[in-house]
């Protein structure tokens, strides 16, 4: 199924080698399109540089640049390492209180693609409805900043700031080792927390008992363990003991024996072993042409054609006002791929139940929130915006007289559960569209819903692994660290999932068939790594290389004035170079190292030359106009939290604007939803109630 078939793009500036061009490629579109005929227009010059061009009211014009169009700094030069260093990634990533390092490749630019597409999708869903194109803005600093949902939630509740964690995963309350030393390389291993994590965490520590290390993990009640609320010295002792283990263990073992016992953990491959890959095998993202991965996510053609539906609109604003959607999403994947539709103007339904409620629900990272509660978490809110919630214990008698007038309502179904669990609950997308032909499934998993590993466990920090993000994160001569220290693929995977979403509901429009769309979070993450599989294939080994990119003159972080200041600087050029030193002079870092961040990057951007400094989240949040300009953050007033900023989705629409709205409370809308879509009497609503249906 190819949605796009028979569109055209122009690509102007940069972007013929961009994801974003092969994103649309990858749906079917035609990248030699010109201006005044395209149907899309992409560029990585900003509106103010494209003003000019004869580009077609009807177009869906998007502009990917470093700071956005528009704003005090929109003219900035910018560049991977200088939009991640003034989003807030660069500074988070690396060892504590060392120099940070910047993420493999091209992360931020990367994901600032991915909203993109997201973004131009919905605008061609919206053209679909009112028959206008607009542009879709998106700045890559305010895409890397939004990937930060922990670090802005401890500085307005706690005014903490989270630091450079190496090896580890910072949480808020907690920092949990995820890397661990092999005898011959490395490995990614989390304790998860309660139901999630007990059977693997169990699985570990008996591995660790048999293998005869000192084991005070032995007798833990896993059900009971909180990442959250672990004492730190209790942790240090585990990650003792664990470390002592993985250094004992191969990466042999750890891909054959680890996922046979059931651990949560994955080697940290390199791009050749990626390459090799037998899942990725069999699922034919590699068998291209070129041998490079073209795919973003699956799709599977409905087989049934239904009359296409008639346009519609409603209420809210946005490019998607109309479309409805049932989510039976949970975590970040799935949360943030419904936020983003429903933050686009889409009615959205949350299935939720008080005995499996969402992970971000439990989680306390923050001194507001507390495990008596289901109701305080703000990372729950973040994820959760602009959706209803409806509790729904799928196991009670009259369960589905609520469900099934949803499933002929929605014309979306969003999921990421493990592959065959919706099927094993009766809402696979074979028998969700024998009820809703039309129904566009879109689910969610680490390795996709086929292959050899689609059974196997995964979070965001396996697809890093595995797809060789983590093995590039770091220094030459050092091991691997987190990269970005923040979650990459559980938010990159949700914004290809709203793309493929919209871009299925308008091919629905024209040709009246649904589809099923699998998204994989290994197979994204391996898409960002795509130049370095390139090498590989020419024979490369492909090593950490700090913050060098062999595409870049000269780039570098650099001491500033004050405790761990920093300063971003890229040069492109051989003029952009002898600008800087003529400014600087021969010694760059003693140059820094006596001002400040802030007015180096003033200084530097003055003269033209890309510069910016490793920002956190009260510069971002409190001192950063462009930021500031561009509504980064959206204060919505909280149930139980009060009014507080909430993380939005990093886009802009010239016609369609968004209007988000808060993060509804456990079940707060199931009478509602039970009434006004379900069709249901007030009397049958207070029965099923009493039957613990709304559970």
């Amino acid at each position: 199924m190819k949605p796009l078939s028979g569109h055209s793009v122009a690509v102007l500036g940069g972007m013929a080698e961009r994801p974003l061009a092969r994103y649309l490629a990858s749906l079917g579109a035609t990248l030699d399109g010109a201006v005044e005929s395209a149907s899309f227009v992409i560029d990585d010059l900003g509106l103010e540089n494209t003003a000019d061009l004869p580009i077609p009211e009807s177009a869906v014009h998007v502009s990917v640049t470093p700071f956005g169009s528009g704003g005090p700094r929109s003219h900035w030069k910018g560049g991977e390492l200088v939009a991640s260093a003034m989003g807030g990634a660069l500074r988070l990533t690396g060892e504590p209180g060392e120099k940070p390092v910047k993420e493999a490749g091209d992360a931020c630019t990367f994901h600032a693609d991915m909203v993109a597409a997201a973004g131009a999708m919905a605008a061609h869903y919206a053209r679909g409805t009112h028959g206008m194109g607009q542009h879709v803005d998106v700045s890559i600093q305010q895409v890397a900043m939004s990937r930060n949902v922990n670090g802005v939630l401890v500085w307005q509740f706690d005014r903490k700031k989270l630091d450079r964690a190496g090896g580890c995963i910072a949480y808020g309350r907690a920092k949990v080792q995820v890397i661990w030393r092999l005898a011959d390389g490395w490995c990614f291993h989390a304790l998860m927390t309660g139901r999630l994590g007990a059977p693997a965490n169990k699985a570990l520590s008996d591995w660790m008992d048999e293998a005869g290390i000192d084991n005070p993990m032995r007798d833990v009640d896993w059900l009971a363990y909180n990442r959250s609320t672990l004492p730190p010295e209790t942790r240090a002792l585990w990650e003792a003991a664990m470390a002592e283990f993985f250094a004992g263990k191969t990466k042999n073992e750890i891909a054959t024996e680890g996922r046979e016992r059931g651990i949560n953990a994955c080697v940290v491959n390199e791009p050749a072993d990626v390459l090799a890959d037998a899942h990725l095998k069999a699922r034919g993202f590699l068998g291209t042409e070129s041998g490079l991965p073209e795919r973003f996510a699956a799709i599977r053609e409905g087989a049934t054609r239904m009359e296409p539906p008639a346009i519609h609109t409603s209420e809210r604003p946005g490019p998607l006002s109309g479309v409805k959607v049932l989510d039976f999403a949970w975590a970040l994947v799935g949360s943030i791929t419904t936020k983003t539709l429903g933050d686009m103007g889409a009615e959205v339904v949350k299935i939720e139940s008080r005995g499996r409620p969402d992970l971000s629900r439990l989680d306390v990272q923050v001194s507001a929130s507390s495990s008596a509660s289901l109701d305080d978490k703000p990372w729950f809110a973040h994820l959760n915006s602009s959706k209803k919630s409806l509790t729904l214990n799928l196991k009670a008698e009259g369960a589905r007289e609520v469900l099934d007038p949803l499933i002929d309502w929605a014309d979306v179904v969003v999921e990421n559960f493990s592959p065959g669990t919706m099927a094993r609950l009766g809402l696979g997308y074979d028998s969700l569209a024998a009820h809703n032909p039309g129904v566009v499934m879109v689910s969610g998993s680490v390795f996709g819903q086929t292959g050899p590993l689609a059974q196997e466990w995964g979070v965001d920090g396996t697809g890093g692994a595995l797809s060789g993000r983590t093995f590039l994160t770091g220094y030459p001569d050092g091991h691997p660290v987190i990269p970005g220290a923040v979650p990459y693929g559980d938010v990159i995977v949700p914004f290809v999932m709203a793309g493929h979403v919209a871009a299925a509901l308008q091919a629905r429009r024209e040709t009246g068939r649904g589809c099923h769309i699998d998204a994989s979070m290994y197979e994204i993450c391996v898409q960002q790594m795509r130049d370095f599989l390139a090498r590989a294939k020419a024979g490369e080994r492909p090593q950490r290389l700090g913050n060098a990119d062999p595409s870049v003159l000269f780039q570098d972080v650099l001491p500033a004035a004050g405790d761990d200041r920093w300063v971003a600087i890229s040069v492109f050029t051989e003029e952009d170079r002898a600008r800087l030193l003529d400014i600087t002079g021969p010694d760059l870092a003693a140059w820094t190292s006596q001002r400040t961040d802030h007015a180096i990057a003033a200084e530097l951007q003055q003269a033209g030359i890309a510069a910016g400094a490793l920002q956190d989240c009260e510069d971002l949040m409190e001192h950063d106009p462009q930021i500031a300009g561009r509504a980064a953050l959206v204060t919505l007033d909280h149930a139980v939290l009060g009014e507080f900023g909430h993380i939005a989705t990093p886009l802009a629409f010239s016609r369609d604007a968004m209007q988000p709205f808060r993060a509804p409370s456990m079940g707060e809308h199931a009478h509602e939803v039970a009434r006004t879509i379900s069709g249901l009497r007030e009397d049958r609503i207070a029965e099923l109630e009493e039957k613990g249906v709304f559970q």
